[in-house]
């Protein structure tokens, strides 16, 4: 009795043993069905954030076409725009100067029709002296002004000399004696070089 005894417990051990093992399998295989469903889960999360991803790449990108198309729209419009005012520029650029120099030429016919009739020559050279004046005035208010020349040192800047002559005085040798043409500056450029005798 005491040995059946003996095998039942042995047998017991053995069953007890066989069922730890079996535990243990089914433990590591529900392990591994959870590793599984985890790595799938981890797939499907991956594979949809890189989705969202490529969608936010995408529209990124449409945003940044729209914005070239429409930037380069602009620059065009832009271009012709001004293409078109510097063309004006060119175009209308002397209207202004025009303009304010017709009061100057309405003096000069006016000044002609009443030589022809004039008999006292003073008024004449009179009313001619006015509108020299005017005319001068005209040109400061454009910012041109007269290079002063006369008696002074050749500047090659300035001036242009187109002879010598024998100076009158020793005092008059080397500088500016008379001048044939005068010259003009608008706002410190020179638009005209005096054209000048110098004294030797």
């Amino acid at each position: 009795m005491v040995k059946k005894t003996k095998q039942s417990e042995e047998i017991n051990d053995k069953e007890e043993v066989t069922s730890e093992k079996e535990e243990k399998i089914v433990d590591e295989t529900l392990n591994e069905e959870k590793k599984e469903e985890q790595n799938e889960k981890n797939a499907d999360a991956t594979s949809s954030e890189t989705e969202e991803i490529a969608k936010d790449i995408e529209t990124e990108l449409g945003n940044m076409k729209d914005k070239y198309l429409r930037l380069s729209a602009e620059f065009d419009n832009y271009r012709k725009r001004t293409l078109k005012e510097k063309s004006d520029l060119l175009k209308y650029a002397s209207e202004d100067v025009l303009t304010d120099l017709l009061p100057v030429v309405d003096d000069l016919d006016r000044a002609l029709n009443a030589i022809e009739e004039a008999k006292d020559v003073a008024a004449v050279k009179e009313g001619l002296k006015l509108i020299v004046n005017k005319f001068h005035d005209f040109l400061k208010s454009k910012g041109i002004k007269e290079i002063d020349a006369m008696g002074k040192d050749l500047d090659t800047d300035l001036h242009e000399a187109v002879t010598k002559i024998p100076a009158p005085d020793d005092k008059s040798k080397g500088k500016i004696v008379d001048v044939i043409q005068k010259g003009y500056l608008l706002n410190d450029k020179v638009v005209r070089f005096s054209k000048v005798v110098i004294g030797e």
